[in-house]
């Protein structure tokens, strides 16, 4: 059973009761992220995220911890590109303990100076631990490939510079600007009493006011045709490609859900079994849909010997322009049907996959996906759709792409991927021109 109201300061409330299960998932959901800041302030979401676990009026940062943990349950966060979520998974008997305690992070912070001191630290030690990884420097350089200086390029750990350049004035500004009820949702999956649960929101939540009139606006970004190059002394080269995908919220998401998984969403995809089975080229190679507000992309990974790279790449194009022109067949688009069903269906065991589904549907869409409504959408999925969207879609190519490793054979990859005036870049990126 699902139900979605408002407090009467704004706040959007989601709930699903499942009384078959012992536990309950509540996650308060803030429409903020790194999309949302600028080149000066980046990284200020993620670091008022780590802020709210530093200790409150009422306890500190293990209290904040130990209260949950010793119950037996689970709490943590993220931030994203265009949201932060604090969540926690309790026993259905310690649901307002859960609520309670979000309340209290976010009304009752500290935002101590010697805390925020400490924790540029860590946040450094943290973008510093990312710089080790082959794959997060690919994600945050392809992001810049795609988008050029748009705020979505931004990462979301911010940099070393603007980190240590936050103070406490800047923090809670930021958080009374943008932490603000209008902008948010509480998210609750699991076993509770329906009767009651608004009662007990509103008396955690009901007195949050919005402070300031923010109202969160997007651009609608152009996908850049720019090809960049990290050089890194690492064995193997990292690569992604980037083609058009779709943005939050499309009719076209769960058709191009299915190509996705037909391209490359798992062993028996097309690109696993050509690349890594057949030719050999490869440990691991995927596609994956990257869907934001008024924008989105499809992406290809794969970690390879550099000298294996412009085979892969030449394999990749072929085989996507062999799907733009023959499509899936019938038979394979019903197999897509189902493993679309499979995994979403198996997905709803969960009460914190639940209210993450819940959560950020109603944050960005003002709706609730129910299981319903998705079946209904997977089975609607026929033939002439699956080709529309290919045709808007991987249609166009590969539009840009990013690389990190020790090596890249330019002049080839540029022959490759000559549509246009490809820059490729060397900066610790290098332009490919």
């Amino acid at each position: 059973m699902y139900d979605l109201f408002k407090l009467n300061n704004e706040l959007r409330v989601v709930v699903e009761n499942i009384d078959y299960v012992n536990s309950v998932s509540v996650g308060l959901w803030v429409e903020n992220g790194s999309r949302n800041e600028d080149i000066k302030n980046n990284g200020i979401s993620h670091f008022i995220e780590h802020m709210f676990f530093k200790g409150t009026q009422k306890r500190n940062s293990k209290e904040i911890v130990e209260c949950i943990e010793n119950v037996g349950g689970q709490i943590n966060a993220f931030t994203g590109k265009e949201a932060t979520c604090f969540y926690i998974k309790t026993l259905d008997s310690h649901l307002e303990l859960s609520l309670e305690l979000l309340s209290d992070m976010l009304f009752n912070s500290k935002f101590d100076a010697e805390d925020i001191e400490k924790e540029k630290s860590i946040v450094i030690s943290e973008i510093n631990m990312t710089e080790d990884s082959p794959e997060d420097v690919l994600a945050d350089l392809h992001s810049e490939a795609i988008y050029g200086k748009d705020s979505l390029s931004l990462p979301i750990l911010g940099t070393e510079d603007t980190v240590n350049s936050f103070d406490r004035d800047q923090v809670k500004d930021y958080i009374q600007q943008h932490y603000i009820p209008r902008n948010s949702v509480i998210s609750i999956s699991g076993k509770f009493d329906m009767k009651n649960i608004g009662v007990l929101v509103e008396k955690y939540f009901g007195k949050w006011k919005n402070h300031d009139i923010h109202k969160t606006n997007y651009s609608s970004p152009l996908m850049f045709n720019n090809h960049l190059f990290k050089k890194k002394s690492i064995e193997q080269l990292h690569m992604s490609l980037g083609l058009t995908g779709v943005e939050t919220g499309s009719k076209d998401f769960f058709p191009l859900l299915l190509v996705n998984n037909f391209l490359g969403g798992g062993a028996a995809s097309v690109l696993f079994q050509k690349i890594r089975e057949e030719k050999g080229l490869c440990y691991s190679i995927y596609s994956y849909m990257a869907c934001h507000k008024n924008t989105g992309a499809t992406c290809i990974y794969t970690a390879l010997q550099p000298e294996y790279a412009v085979e892969a790449i030449n394999t990749i194009e072929e085989e996507i322009s062999l799907l733009v022109k023959k499509g899936i067949s019938q038979e394979r688009i019903q197999i897509g049907k189902e493993q679309l069903k499979g995994n979403y269906i198996l997905g709803l065991e969960s009460t914190s996959s639940r209210m993450f589904s819940n959560g950020k549907a109603v944050l960005f869409l003002n709706r609730i996906n129910t299981p319903e409504y998705i079946i209904q959408e997977i089975d609607s999925i026929n033939y002439d759709r699956i080709m529309d969207v290919i045709d808007k879609t991987l249609g166009k190519g590969i539009i840009n792409s990013a690389y990190v490793g020790e090596a890249l054979d330019i002049e080839n990859i540029k022959k490759i991927l000559s549509k246009e005036n490809y820059a490729f870049t060397s900066h610790g990126k290098s332009t490919l021109v």
